[in-house]
């Protein structure tokens, strides 16, 4: 089988080309941040990034995932969605048990990557595949609110700056 990239970094691994993604990321590879939820793609528990879009890992052969880049929950914080969006989990006390959050970090992340200023409508549609038994998705919408407020408030201080120094010129 041929190298597949996984937060950046080519492995090899020997494996049936059915074998999970999840499987291989957690069993072969030894990251266990992506979780095993309930095997059927309904939870969300699995979820990680193939080419930047959020898949649910326990579904995807290993064969399909080819020169495709997966970004785990492990690497997720490289990005500066996936860094804000950690952010504002642990500021804003998100986790509980703690089970999904890899999964809905993930899912936060994309919508994030893809709509910068989410709308209520934009959160719910793009987290409504992810379960969290604990209930805490009051705190889930918050801390994607504040992780896109954190873009807005450093996207207008460089706008700033860029106005002043055109100002000065």
């Amino acid at each position: 089988m041929p190298a597949i990239s996984i937060n950046g970094t080519a492995h090899e691994v020997s494996v049936d080309p059915d074998t999970p993604l999840l499987w291989v990321l957690r069993d072969t590879l030894g990251m266990t941040g992506t979780k095993f939820g309930c095997g059927i793609a309904q939870c969300g528990a699995c979820t990680v990034h193939v080419d930047g879009q959020p898949v649910r890992s326990c579904q995807v052969p290993v064969g399909t995932v080819g020169d495709s880049k997966v970004v785990t929950i492990e690497g997720i914080g490289a990005s500066d969605p996936g860094a804000r969006v950690q952010k504002a989990w642990l500021d804003l006390d998100v986790i509980q048990c703690g089970y999904c959050q890899s999964g809905q970090i993930m899912s936060a992340t994309a919508l994030l990557t893809s709509t910068p200023n989410p709308t209520d409508a934009d959160i719910d549609g793009a987290m409504a595949g992810n379960i969290c038994r604990c209930g805490t998705y009051v705190r889930i919408r918050e801390a994607i609110k504040a992780a896109a407020a954190q873009k807005t408030a450093a996207k207008k201080t460089a706008d700033a700056g860029e106005q002043g120094a055109q100002a000065h010129a």
